[in-house]
């Protein structure tokens, strides 16, 4: 291994980790204002020792983000061709380890994800993201999307469902839906933007089974496919056949959602989803979180209460508001200006990741930047979305915002292999 400096001063984007820096340090800052207590006298922490300090999810923040620039090192130092060559046996050491964390880790919050080492806890649901991004993106490297085989998407497709299946086995429902966002990935390398289309048709029909009444439904899609039918006839009546059966899978999905919605979905999950159908239903039960979000949120107005001045923060009203709810403390201190502004950050970062990936000259390396962009973005939109009351509340952290370790550590990793892969690129380009 060549040091740090020599290897990478020119060749790692340094715009990516400017960026990183100062999301990071913005998200410690509504960390400590979302533990922040102004009752506790001034000079108490100066006489607590280290582990009495590390009972502040501020502090124990300053040990991740410490223990993450640690990693950053780890993760530059180490030979980027490495990353596709160990793609593989990483991801078969995560399935197994995700495997038995069920059987080993405690319930927490109804869920055994958690694996507990002494005083940290590490959710390796967090790190199957980045390996997953791994072993897809050297799997692409040797395929063409665009002309592969039935078997090609069969092993591309068990190697993204495995992972989910087995994180919805130890009831962290919100970690699985996440690799969902591989499918931008995909679509970027060639897969056919039909299956996007059909994936999208099939959840506006979900929602719309929710929302409408079946006997509508069934009605109204009845009406459609007889006037699409008769517009075109002379070509459509060659597929009469496919398309009752399209009309007929339609309805099986319409009425097949009572049952999922019933017998499959928990007690939990069900009222999260009636919640966002109806926020009026159960404020003070389940609608308790996103109903003190929203008010945390709009109390902020235009420029915020000011830093460690949120009522709703101090007074604890928004639950878990360190981790999945952190946005609620950005818009009550720094009010609409400073959403924006945080917005802003994620956009500059996914645009710069996105500039990364396109110039990669390797499949995988394109491949791999795409999917690091997809996975925040997917993030980033989810838990802003449960913080305004516009996606179920899941248990999604923000990116480099929340409070945690593992989310923390997953996604300096998720980057930084990326950043190292770009460093490399350019090393490779300098030699000719």
């Amino acid at each position: 291994m060549n040091s740090l400096p020599a290897r990478y001063n020119r060749s790692i984007d340094w715009v990516t980790v400017l960026l990183y820096l100062l999301m990071v340090g913005v998200g410690w800052l509504n960390v400590y204002a979302a533990s922040y207590s102004p009752d506790a006298p001034d000079n108490a922490l100066s006489s607590l020792s280290f582990g009495q300090l590390m009972n502040f999810n501020w502090f124990k923040q300053i040990v991740w983000i410490g223990t993450a620039l640690v990693l950053i090192v780890v993760l530059l130092v180490i030979d980027p061709k490495a990353y596709d060559t160990l793609a593989y046996g990483l991801y078969g050491l995560m399935i197994v380890l995700l495997i038995i964390t069920p059987f080993i880790a405690r319930p927490i919050a109804g869920s055994r994800s958690w694996l507990e080492l002494g005083p940290v806890r590490l959710q390796p649901a967090e790190f199957a993201k980045f390996i997953t991004a791994l072993a897809v993106s050297r799997y692409l490297a040797g395929i063409n999307l665009r002309q592969q085989s039935f078997r090609d998407q069969l092993v591309l497709a068990g190697l993204t469902l495995l992972p989910p299946v087995l994180i919805i086995a130890a009831n962290e429902t919100g970690q699985a839906l996440v690799f969902a966002a591989f499918l931008l990935a995909y679509f970027r390398e060639g897969m056919s933007p039909i299956i996007l289309l059909i994936l999208a048709a099939g959840a506006v029909i979900l929602i719309l089974a929710l929302l409408v009444p079946k006997l509508w439904l069934l009605v109204g899609f009845t009406v459609l496919l007889i006037i699409a039918l008769a517009a075109n006839w002379r070509t459509l009546r060659h597929y009469i056949p496919m398309s009752l059966g399209v009309w007929a899978v339609v309805i099986g999905m319409v009425f097949g959602v009572d049952f999922f919605f019933n017998n499959v979905l928990q007690d939990h999950q069900r009222k999260r989803i009636e919640i966002l159908i109806n926020p009026s239903a159960d404020p003070l039960g389940v609608g308790w979180n996103v109903t003190q979000s929203k008010i945390a949120i709009g109390s902020g107005g235009l420029a915020g209460k000011g830093f460690l001045q949120g009522t709703q923060t101090k007074f604890d009203f928004v639950p878990e508001q360190s981790t999945d709810f952190i946005f609620c403390t950005v818009g009550e201190e720094w009010g609409w200006l400073g959403s924006m502004v945080t917005i802003g950050l994620f956009m500059g970062l996914l645009g710069r990741i996105g500039y990364v990936a396109e110039r990669q000259k390797s499949v995988f390396g394109r491949t791999y930047g795409y999917c690091v962009a997809s996975i925040i973005f997917f993030h980033f939109c989810i838990n802003i979305g449960m913080t305004i009351g516009l996606a179920p509340v899941v248990g999604i952290p923000l990116p480099f915002f929340s409070y945690g370790g593992s989310s923390l550590w997953s996604f300096t990793t998720l980057l930084f292999i990326l950043l190292a892969i770009d460093a490399a690129r350019k090393q490779d380009l300098e030699r000719y």
